[in-house]
């Protein structure tokens, strides 16, 4: 909370000023926003540091929002795997799926509570094609040549899903649809959107964000967004 201090003078008596201060308190707009989440009944543990809830989905990502025709988009599976594929959005569909609900937290500042997704767990795909015992991290790789990293450990636990459903709907285009990473306990950076290739490796090395200035891991409740944090 930002507290402002100012002097004011006082009308004058018998030729003598005198003056007082005054203090005022500026709360923040994340402070406030912390108030409403406490008024609202949420845990406030779940909101992390540096972070304010919305109920919107802001829209945030580099470059033009691709278009696929019919049959058009695929997902490959390779690096060191035993038994490389490609699956389409119908054999992607075809798998068992799961349907959870969780947090999300974009680097940008915002998180939205409660958001519900369907897909295919990511460990049941990396099961399907056999992980060499080298393999340590991935590469997301989606259109227009944008890529992320994450630990191999991080994209295979119960929650990390290739995601095609948000909200019992299809994925909208500008959120990354027909189909998306989502790894919610990291920034949403690390869930590539239009992703077309998940490729298993030997050693970490940054994607895109990551060249550029931010945090190779990105844990949102240590605020990992730039390089040094």
């Amino acid at each position: 909370m930002e507290v402002v201090v100012t002097h004011q003078k006082l009308p004058t008596f018998g030729g003598a000023s005198t003056s007082f201060v005054r203090q005022t308190c500026d709360m923040s707009f994340f402070e406030r926003n912390r108030e409403e989440l406490k008024a609202k009944g949420f845990d406030q543990s779940r909101l992390p540091p540096g972070q304010y809830l919305t109920d919107r989905f802001p829209v945030l990502h580099v470059g033009d929002i691709p278009s696929y025709a019919p049959g058009e988009w695929n997902l490959s599976v390779g690096g060191l795997v035993e038994s490389p594929f490609v699956l389409g959005l119908d054999e992607l569909k075809a798998l068992p799926s799961v349907t959870l609900t969780y947090d999300i937290h974009c680097v940008t500042k915002w998180s939205k509570f409660d958001t519900t997704w369907t897909g295919v767990r990511v460990r049941d795909l990396f099961a399907m094609a056999g992980v060499k015992p080298e393999a340590s991290h991935v590469m997301e790789h989606a259109e227009f040549g944008y890529t992320t990293n994450v630990p191999l450990a991080d994209i295979t636990t119960d929650e990390a899903l290739v995601a095609y459903a948000f909200e019992g709907e299809e994925i909208t285009a500008e959120h990354g649809g027909p189909v998306r990473i989502v790894i919610p306990h990291l920034y949403f950076w690390k869930s590539a959107k239009w992703v077309r290739g998940l490729e298993l490796r030997s050693s970490d090395a940054p994607g895109f964000w990551e060249r550029n200035g931010y945090h190779m891991y990105a844990d949102p409740f240590r605020e990992q967004r730039f390089w040094n944090d």
